[in-house]
This record gives C-alpha cells, structure tokens and sequence, in this order.
C-alpha cells in the first residue's frame, strides 16, 4: 500500500502543516483524526489499514490531514472568539488547501468526508457547510456541539458551525444528494449526540443511515469494522 508524507506552509493557518495520503489511485477520501489526534493516527490505530482492499486496489484514495483542535476547541489558554476563529481557518484550509486540489480527481468534481468521534464532528460539519464538495459523509460515533468549548460566548461563526444549529436553515439542494451515514452503537458515549443529528436530517426529510451497532463501545474497534463497510456504498466506475 503507498503511503506519501505532505508538507507545506498552510497561508490559512500560517504555520505548516503534514499529512499522510494512502494509495495510488482512486476516489478521495479525507480522513479526520479524533480530538486532537495527529495526522498518522488513522494508519497508527488501523483504520486505513481496515480499508486496505479499497486501497489496493485502486478504488480509493485516503487523506489524513493534521488537526488544529489544541489551537482550537481545545486551547482553553485564548478567548473562545479566538478559538473558533482559528477552527475557521482550519476549515478554509481543508477547504481551499487540501479539498479543492483532490476533488478533480474523481468524475463528479467532489469527496469523501470521514473521522471517528470528534473527526465525525469535522467531517459532519464540512460536509454540510460544503455540500457542493462532498458526495459521501461517513461518521463514526461523532460528537457534533461545539457550544460546550466555548463557554456561553455567542458569535455567528458559532453557529454556522455547529450543525445542529444551522442545519435546519439549510436549503442547498446537494444536501439531499449526499450519502451520509451515522455510525454509533447502543453503548457509544456519543449515542444521544447521533440521535440529535438523527433527527434533524430525518425533519429536514434528508436521506441517511442511522447505524446503531449493538453492544460497542465508543472506541477503534468498531470504527474499524464501520468503515469498510461505509465504503462500499461508493459507486465506483
């Protein structure tokens, strides 16, 4: 399986930043790590390898991007203005640094989002504030409120990132064309989180997958079988 280390100086987040990307070919798939994860954390705790058929054979292509939430959500030492700030920048990195280069490479011009726990949170939230990018949204045991980072303080870019809260208003129609699924379990930490989102999409008449895995809990080894799974439901030409 190829692996190629990336990195370059990100003009959004002013400061460089790596990545891993697996195999030679394929449809794009961008991997998030979990809170404050590093960008080898995917292939270190298994994950791409679970994908590793998809992988050699051609059929994808995985994206690990570092993780800005310890100078984001998780930077307690700076004001929480300051810290959804820098989530945006993160956002507009990934965006016009790493999603717009990669998406060309498949027929439909768009990507796969995916990431466990708070990675799900990232791949949610891109996917739905960029529908016209993403055609698949894969979430394992995602936690999806960013409020409780940000200790009652009230802001626009607050809001239009946290998918519960805008979601409802939203109205672009590459919202219903997306595959998204939900993948949590009846143990997950983050069940209720799931169910929430559950039930906006279902409101908003969105089509998606509610997963709910029997008797797992909220860790790497049902994420590992989530995701191979998740990627069968790619239409590969």
């Amino acid at each position: 399986m190829k692996e190629e280390y990336v990195k370059w100086f990100s003009p959004h987040l002013q400061r460089d930043v790596e990545m891993l990307v697996f195999g030679h070919a394929g449809y794009p798939v961008v991997v998030f790590p979990t809170s404050k994860g590093s960008f080898h954390e995917n292939r270190d705790m298994g994950l791409v390898k679970s994908a590793h058929w998809y992988i050699e054979q051609g059929l994808i292509k995985i994206y690990c991007p570092v993780s800005n939430d310890a100078d984001s959500f998780y930077n307690k030492k700076i004001h929480p203005h300051q810290r959804i700030q820098h989530h945006v920048a993160y956002d507009n990195m990934i965006c016009h640094e790493i999603v717009e280069r990669i998406r060309l490479n498949t027929p439909a011009a768009k990507v796969v989002m995916a990431g466990c726990s708070f990675g799900g949170y990232h791949a949610a939230n891109f996917a739905f504030r960029h529908p016209e990018y993403v055609s698949h949204m894969f979430s394992m045991s995602g936690a999806f409120d960013i409020r409780n980072f940000m200790g009652g303080y009230q802001h626009d870019d607050i809001f239009y990132n946290n998918p519960l809260e805008y979601l409802p208003g939203l109205h672009d129609q590459e919202l219903w064309k997306m595959d998204i699924v939900l993948g949590t379990s009846n143990w997950d930490i983050c069940f209720d989180a799931n169910l929430k989102l559950h039930e906006a999409l279902k409101s908003k008449n969105v089509n998606h997958w509610f997963d709910v895995r029997q008797n797992r809990e909220h860790d790497w080894g049902v994420w590992k079988e989530m995701f191979p799974h998740y990627l069968s439901r790619i239409k590969f030409n």
